[in-house]
């Protein structure tokens, strides 16, 4: 397993809506900060979606990654026929061994059956891409249903994204969603989090931390990886809480996020001086 970065480490200069910087990090940027700061794995998620850009730009991105020794990993939201169709080519451009999904987008919410029906009738064209499916889980789905989903496709094929902070949403913590989901993970999204009371002690607020600074034990987490030897990735996802305005939240995500990468650079030296398991391509 090898840790990455995202395009969700860095989400407020990426862009967020209603929150453009003048000049958005790009891909290249990104591929090139990557290398900076000793890390080998790019995840690019949907809030820089690789289909928006031309075939020229990127075939350009695959070969600057490639001659930086950057592995690319990309991701998607909303699973339907098309988007599938579309992101395991571009992943397939890309040599990314699973495409990362979210299964909602907006105004878009499909019912556990109808996601399940969509991959199985997309179980040739994912074998035959030799590129992963990996669910991620967001808000919506307990645990024990994105089990059921991975269960009745393909699980040689088709698995699981899990992210330790967005199950908080569907009320579940990540040590539940983690027992539930690590035999079918192939990428972690490790992002830190805490949780504190408000000031009239009715309800609670989660808000992200650099990784080590909050709630998430990263050793248990990882520990519950290594028998199953299916992940490929940790990525690095960073929730900043915005300051005053946005070049000072971009300058507070770039300070976590060099604390975070200091942080776990230890882990993985430590844990997972093996090679990540391999993506079979088929003609």
């Amino acid at each position: 397993m090898q840790l990455g970065i995202s395009t969700y480490t860095y989400p407020w200069a990426v862009g967020v809506s209603g929150f453009m910087p003048a000049t958005p990090l790009t891909v290249p940027d990104l591929i090139r900060r990557a290398q900076q700061k000793g890390i080998s794995v790019l995840q690019i998620g949907d809030n820089l979606p690789l289909h928006t850009l031309s075939s020229r730009q990127l075939a350009d991105c695959v070969a600057l990654a490639n001659r930086l020794n950057i592995s690319l990993e990309v991701g998607a939201r909303g699973l339907t026929p098309t988007t599938l169709h579309t992101y395991l080519r571009i992943a397939r451009q890309c040599n990314s061994p699973f495409l990362r999904l979210v299964i909602d987008s907006d105004n878009y919410e499909p019912s556990a059956e109808e996601a399940t029906g969509i991959i199985r009738e997309s179980l040739d064209e994912i074998r035959q891409s030799g590129v992963r499916l990996a669910i991620e889980n967001h808000d919506r789905f307990p645990a024990r249903m994105l089990k059921r989903i991975v269960q009745s496709t393909d699980t040689d094929w088709v698995g699981i994204c899990l992210d330790t902070a967005n199950s908080l949403g569907a009320g579940e913590d990540t040590d539940t969603v983690s027992d539930v989901l690590a035999p079918f993970t192939f990428n972690l999204h490790i992002k830190d989090f805490t949780v504190r009371r408000v000031s009239h002690k009715m309800g609670f607020v989660v808000e992200g931390q650099p990784a080590g600074q909050g709630l998430l034990s990263v050793t248990r987490l990882l520990q519950k990886m290594i028998p199953y030897n299916r992940c490929y990735s940790s990525t690095l996802e960073l929730w900043t809480p915005p300051e005053a305005n946005l070049e000072e939240s971009i300058r507070k995500e770039d300070r976590w996020a060099d604390q975070s990468i200091e942080y776990l650079k230890p882990f993985f030296v430590k844990h997972f001086p093996v090679d990540v398991p391999k993506t079979t391509r088929r003609a």
